[in-house]
């Protein structure tokens, strides 16, 4: 069965650091772009940022709202993503998701992407 398993999340203040991972079961993540996404309460899911396969040359791709903040690096070894999640702002509190898919874009959207983790939550609160 092929499963994301998404861990780390939690409360922070502002300008704090958390980290996200996203474990794959079932199936080899080096194969697979992934995503990270992010809903808010009463918004819609948007895209935060992903990174390709190595076919996909492994590029990086981030909403303006995260770049220079957020990281997105893989850890093949471990069959994991991370996002590493810097100077947190009270805006990026949200329920955060990884996916998989073939590949990924500057737009980061979600129809490409088929696996879905269940999500954590991530809330920037002082």
């Amino acid at each position: 069965q092929l499963q994301l398993v998404q861990s780390g999340g939690g409360l922070v203040q502002p300008g704090g650091s958390l980290r996200l991972s996203c474990a794959a079961s079932g199936f080899s993540i080096d194969l697979h772009a992934i995503g990270w996404f992010r809903q808010a309460p009463g918004k819609e899911r948007e895209g935060v940022s992903c990174i390709n396969s190595a076919s996909g040359g492994t590029s990086t791709h981030y909403a303006d709202s995260v770049k220079g903040r957020f990281t997105v690096s893989r850890d093949n070894a471990k069959n994991t993503v991370a996002l590493q999640m810097d100077n947190l702002k009270l805006e990026d509190t949200a329920v955060y998701y990884c996916a998989a898919a073939w590949g990924c874009g500057y737009r980061l959207s979600q129809s490409d992407f088929n696996y879905w983790g269940q999500g954590t939550q991530v809330t920037v609160s002082s």
